[in-house]
């Protein structure tokens, strides 16, 4: 087996310490550091969109919330593909992988799998505020959203080992990556699927401005995530026919559905100061012992993921059983995912609409490889997706009016005009929306006839 991986080795120690990923969202080398196009319905801004670029791809950078998702959403593909991904058939995969070590509910948590998943070993006690004023505004308690229910607030499990990262990189590769019969190839960026006929036969590849090619003797797995599948794909001329002849590139494939169907949960982040010097806004010299203690220890704030509780909340909108708002409390200034350093103490409510109906697409910039894709993922051009960005927002703010948070709660910062509710045009969530970066559907899996050979999925970003 080749294993090529565009970035880098996975040795930044940023990556392994989980509270570093405040300091990884800068890192050229590491993250692809995408920007969208000028969003129409978010005033023209462009939005940045995090993804891995190193071993363990997204898995080395995400805030390793472990959410497995609502069972419905399962039977619903099974009911639009087959039966193979009902929540019946996906549970016993999702055991196998698990290797738990925490409160769970019996018979939703496997042991002895290669993903590490363990409850904080170290929690802001913020973050048990927020629960205890979820609970105040009459949300359930949860104590495990992989459990029989969704629904509720509570803290969230993480793919974690002992208090380290564990990524697709640590948990799968690591354990084998001495095997003779892979090879791991890094720096080196796929540029194009070779064919033969109908049968993808081999990948082309750049390493050191050298172009190399690998021949296959079994299969091509694309597994490059939802933005760099679908730009591998149309760079090797499967696509919309009339997009690829118009950057020179000659059709393989004419499969429309490549690139587009693009989807994303936007988050809007309801900011406050806080009066209690008890966040994570650190100053510098707090931060270097943070990272010292934990380097030593592993333990304290550095075993963090930031995003330490949350919840799933069905709004008044709801159409279903099924919570359609999900909420993720940081107890810092988080802004602009950590770009924007914030002066003082606070913290920040995250909700994001789970099920859009919004859809975008990815297109090609030019026929260079090394050329960002166009990604415009057109937030909120379906009004009920802004509608429920609402009611989150209203959530977010009847939580931290709770209560709870009373010796804790400051000014909101950046409150756009007026109130929540009496907002009613797309233009009420200019101030502060952001993508949740959980990209998904622009390689539909039907989207190609049978004939092709080129297994693909969206993992491993």
């Amino acid at each position: 087996m080749l294993l090529i991986e565009a970035g880098g080795a996975d040795r930044h120690p940023m990556i392994h310490m989980p509270a570093g990923i405040a300091l990884l969202a800068g890192n050229r080398r590491i993250n692809w550091r995408y920007r969208t196009e000028s969003e129409p319905e978010l005033a023209g801004r462009r939005l940045h969109w995090p993804r891995g670029k190193v071993l363990g791809g997204s898995s080395s950078i995400n805030a390793m919330c472990y959410t497995r998702g609502h069972p419905r959403d399962y039977d619903e593909w099974a009911a639009a593909t087959t039966a193979t991904w009902s929540y019946t058939a996906v549970l016993p995969y999702f055991l196998r992988s698990e290797d738990h070590h925490g409160q769970g509910e019996h018979g939703y948590h496997g042991h002895g799998g290669p993903l590490s998943v363990e409850d904080l070993k170290s929690r802001n006690p913020l973050s048990a505020v927020f629960v205890a004023a979820g609970v105040a505004c009459g949300l359930p308690r949860n104590e495990d959203f992989n459990g029989h229910h969704q629904e509720g607030v509570g803290f969230y499990q993480v793919t974690q080992r002992s208090g380290r990262r564990s990524s697709t990189a640590t948990a799968y590769l690591a354990p084998v990556r001495h095997r003779r019969n892979l090879t791991i190839r890094t720096e080196c960026l796929a540029t194009r699927i070779l064919f033969s006929g109908t049968k993808a036969s081999g990948v082309e590849f750049n390493h050191a401005g050298t172009l190399e090619q690998a021949q296959a003797m079994r299969e091509v797995l694309v597994c490059a995530g939802a933005i760099g599948s679908p730009q591998l794909l149309l760079l090797s001329g499967v696509g919309p026919a009339a997009d690829l002849e118009g950057h020179g590139i000659r059709v393989t494939a004419d499969s429309r559905e490549v690139g587009h169907n693009l989807q994303d949960h936007l988050d809007f982040c309801t900011l406050n100061q806080c009066p209690v010097p008890v966040t994570y806004d650190f100053s510098r010299a707090q931060t270097l012992a943070v990272g010292l203690r934990y380097f030593l220890t592993h333990s304290g704030p550095g075993v963090s993921n930031v995003a330490e509780a949350g919840g799933f909340v069905r709004s008044a909108l709801a159409p279903d059983e099924r919570p359609d708002l999900q909420l993720h409390f940081v107890p810092a200034q988080l802004d602009e995912h950590g770009r924007n350093r914030l002066p003082g103490h606070g913290f920040t409510v995250h909700a994001c609409v789970l099920r859009p109906a919004s859809r975008g697409r990815l297109t090609l910039r030019s026929a260079l490889p090394a050329d960002p894709p166009r990604i415009q993922p057109r937030y909120l051009s379906e009004p009920r997706d802004l509608e429920v960005l609402l009611e989150g927002i209203r959530i977010s703010r009847a939580i931290i009016a709770a209560a709870p948070f009373a010796r804790f709660r400051g000014r909101e910062l950046f409150r756009a005009r007026g109130s929540a509710r009496a907002r009613s045009s797309r233009r009420s969530c200019d101030a502060r929306p952001r993508p949740s970066i959980t990209p998904q559907g622009a390689v539909a899996w039907d989207a190609m006839p049978t004939r092709w050979s080129i297994p693909s999925c969206a993992c491993g970003a």
